[in-house]
């Protein structure tokens, strides 16, 4: 491994600008790859994600999902950890699903898969294309086995990192025993909707796959800072008073002062996905025109992954049952949320994308409901 490979692993930079530059640097050797294209896997729900591209020739394909078990030539790569290489798409490939509709409208003639592990778990693959016929020789294939271990040590390293930070989280909560509505549950159903979300609104404000994953793993952090807050108020069963709500609000201060000495911690404050972390507990309370709270930003002065969440959770907030309050239908909480929307204090881009995907987060709800006592 050359030093300037260890310099892209080692960057500050995201996975996608990451993989941009070691493109630049495989292109010196092996002119003919027009792209390269991660797509992750979640066990839990069997789904190949994209995640992460460099593409130069074509239109890059985002926002897309597929069952792995679905595909038994992928299935049969990632049970036997070998790679795949087709010489000529044309005659080898049929537009049965939009992955490989895509790749033929984008004219790509040939390709190599190669399945990436995290020991021994599966966690995704990498897919090299070619404008040109049978680019990939027995050469040019052992080549790319390294490049492809590079990536693949820095999307462990990327993801162990996160996840060794939600298990930090997930012990400081339990350590305080934090015990009101926040349950695994709620953050579950947080988690998927947020990323739904994400995805309806991707086009318009511009963000990519890596983007709304990270909006996905970091949607359970957002209120990590009840942990900080006494229980006669964090879990008083009627409305809060004036003083008590005050109180409560000091939650958003003391979460970014946890994720702050966490990413001191992990020796991530300068990473640019830390920011997105950052941004979702700092401002998930901060509202359109003003009137959230603490720092009553407007507009979009707000970051768009903190308007998300709040939509996400004012959702979530209406649709469970909490001390104060009974459940709502569904159809009653869209209502509240485009009433929202309406006078000015939510998204509307977001609002609108929970509308518009309602079947796929009624079953979010549905499937991670809360145990009953």
């Amino acid at each position: 491994m050359t030093k300037s490979l260890l310099d892209i692993v080692s960057t500050s930079e995201t996975l996608q600008e990451r993989l941009a530059k070691l493109h630049d640097s495989l292109l010196v050797k092996i002119p003919q790859i027009d792209r390269i294209g991660c797509a992750i896997y979640d066990p839990s729900t069997d789904l190949l994600k994209t995640f992460i591209n460099s593409t130069r020739s074509g239109v890059p394909i985002s926002g897309y999902e597929y069952n792995l078990a679905n595909s038994k030539s992928l299935s049969s790569l990632a049970l036997s950890r070998s790679q795949r290489v087709i010489d000529d798409i044309g005659q080898s490939l049929q537009p049965t699903n939009k992955h490989s509709a895509w790749v033929l409208e984008q004219g790509y003639k040939s390709s190599f898969t190669v399945p990436m592990y995290d020991q021994e778990a599966f966690i995704g693959f990498l897919f090299y294309d070619s404008t040109q016929t049978a680019a990939f020789t027995p050469e040019i294939q052992r080549d790319l086995v390294l490049y492809s271990n590079i990536i693949n040590m820095t999307l462990v390293r990327e993801f162990s990192t996160i996840r060794s930070i939600n298990a930090t989280v997930h012990m400081a909560r339990d350590f305080a025993n934090l015990r009101d509505f926040e349950t695994g549950a709620h953050l579950e159903r947080m988690a998927k909707n947020s990323r739904i979300i994400a995805k309806h609104i991707s086009g318009k404000h511009g963000l990519n796959d890596e983007f709304i994953e990270h909006v996905y793993l970091f949607a359970p952090l957002h209120d990590i800072g009840k942990i900080g807050i006494p229980d006669a108020v964090l879990l008083k069963p009627g409305k809060l008073d004036d003083d008590e709500k005050r109180i409560m609000q000091t939650h958003v201060g003391k979460g970014v002062e946890i994720v702050e000495k966490i990413l001191h911690d992990f020796n991530l404050e300068k990473s640019k996905d830390s920011t997105i972390m950052r941004n979702i507990v700092a401002y998930h309370h901060e509202q359109m025109d003003g009137s959230g709270y603490p720092y009553g930003l407007k507009g979009s002065a707000i970051p768009v992954e903190a308007r998300i969440i709040t939509v996400a959770d004012i959702l979530d907030a209406l649709v469970s049952t909490r001390p104060y309050k009974k459940k709502w239908p569904m159809d009653e909480a869209i209502n509240e949320l485009k009433r929202m929307a309406a006078s000015g204090k939510l998204d509307a881009d977001c609002v609108e994308a929970v509308e518009k995907n309602l079947d796929e987060i009624g079953r979010v709800v549905e499937d991670h409901q809360d145990e009953i006592a």
